[in-house]
C-alpha cells in the first residue's frame, strides 16, 4: 500500500507539472520512477517520446494496445490505464501532427489517440507538401499512411501555415498550427 502511495504521489507531480522540462526526449528514456514503470509494464520501456509515440501510432487493428490509451497534447503524451494517468514531455522544439485525410468519411478528432483514432485511406500513397503562412515549404514528399489510416508529420513549434494533400488523382488543403493550443490530430482534410 505504502508503494502505491509512492507511486500515485509521483504521478500527481508529474501531472502538475514538476517533471523536469529540459529533458532531451531525443537521447533520454522517455521517463524515469513512475513514468518508467508504467512504460515498462506496457512494452514501451527505454523508448524516448519520439520513438513511443512513433511505435504507436503505426499500429492498427488488433495490433493496438487495449490495456492503455495514449493521447497526444501539443507539450504531453499523455498515458492512461483506467487506474492511473501520467504524462511525458514531447520534445521542446516539435510538435507532432498526425494527419487523416479522407475521401468519404471522418471523426472529429482535436488530440490524437495513439490507441483509438482511426482514419479512413489505410497503407495508402500521399503527396504532402507543408508551408509556412510565410510561404516556406516546410516539408515536401510521398509519405504512406499507417494502419490506423493517419501520417505522422515532426514539424517546428509555433508555425502557422497550410497542408495540402494528393492522392489517387484527388487533393484537399488546410490550415494548420504548432502552436501550445494547436490541434495534434488533424481529420478536417477531405481530398475532391
Amino acid at each position: 500500500m505504502k508503494r502505491l502511495a509512492t507511486v500515485l504521489g509521483a504521478l500527481v507531480l508529474v501531472l502538475a507539472g514538476c517533471s523536469s522540462a529540459d529533458t532531451d526526449t531525443d537521447t533520454e528514456p522517455a521517463a524515469t520512477g513512475a513514468q518508467a514503470e508504467f512504460l515498462d509494464a506496457h512494452g514501451l520501456a527505454g523508448m524516448d517520446t519520439a520513438e513511443i509515440i512513433d511505435h504507436l501510432d503505426r499500429l492498427g487493428g488488433a495490433d493496438r494496445p487495449t490495456d492503455f490509451m495514449a493521447s497526444i497534447r501539443p507539450d504531453k503524451l499523455v498515458f492512461s490505464d483506467g487506474q492511473q494517468e501520467l504524462a511525458v514531455d514531447m520534445p521542446e522544439d516539435r510538435f507532432y501532427l498526425s494527419v487523416a485525410p479522407y475521401v468519404d468519411q471522418t471523426h472529429e478528432c482535436f488530440y490524437h489517440s495513439l490507441t483509438t483514432c482511426q482514419g479512413e485511406l489505410t497503407d495508402q500513397d500521399l503527396g504532402v507538401r507543408i508551408i509556412n503562412d510565410e510561404g516556406e515549404v516546410l516539408l515536401e514528399e510521398q509519405m504512406t499512411t499507417f494502419d490506423n489510416g493517419f501520417v505522422g508529420i515532426w514539424l517546428p513549434r509555433d508555425v502557422q501555415g497550410t497542408i495540402e494533400v494528393s492522392y489517387d488523382g484527388l487533393t484537399g488543403a488546410t490550415d494548420l498550427a504548432t502552436t501550445d493550443d494547436g490541434a495534434t490530430c488533424l481529420t478536417t482534410l477531405q481530398l475532391t
